[in-house]
């Protein structure tokens, strides 16, 4: 059997992660997303497939706020996380589930996760 790559490894996790995560409209997913360029995430509403709240390093919000387009790094993906929790707490959304993406815990993932909790998401 052939080795499994980073990247098909991070596919197994997250599909394995997903069967276990459901977002409701009550408590939605905080789904997250980190490419080579920029950092994604979004909340949604797994029983309508809707996307309630989104923001990313390549929003044009983010871009006003930082100068720059696709930030990579760990102050990058907090200030996202600022954004996102600023739009989620305006519609009222306050308890999420997180899902990781298959991502380790580690980095980037735990300092946005640790940001959106400082400003007031509960997960």
């Amino acid at each position: 059997m052939a080795k499994l790559s980073r990247h098909e490894k991070r596919e197994r996790r997250h599909k394995r992660i997903r069967k276990k995560i459901f977002g409701t409209p009550e408590r939605p997913r905080l789904c997250v997303y980190r490419s080579l360029n920029a950092f994604y995430a979004q909340i949604i509403d797994d029983t309508k497939a809707h996307t309630l709240v989104s923001a990313s390093s390549i929003d044009p919000e983010f871009v006003q706020l930082t100068g720059k387009r696709g930030g990579k790094s760990i102050q990058d993906v907090q200030k996202v996380a600022e954004i996102l929790v600023k739009k989620a707490l305006e519609k009222g959304i306050k308890k999420v589930v997180f899902d990781r993406g298959g991502f380790l815990y580690h980095g980037k993932i735990k300092a946005f996760a640790d940001k959106c909790r400082e400003l007031g998401l509960e997960f």
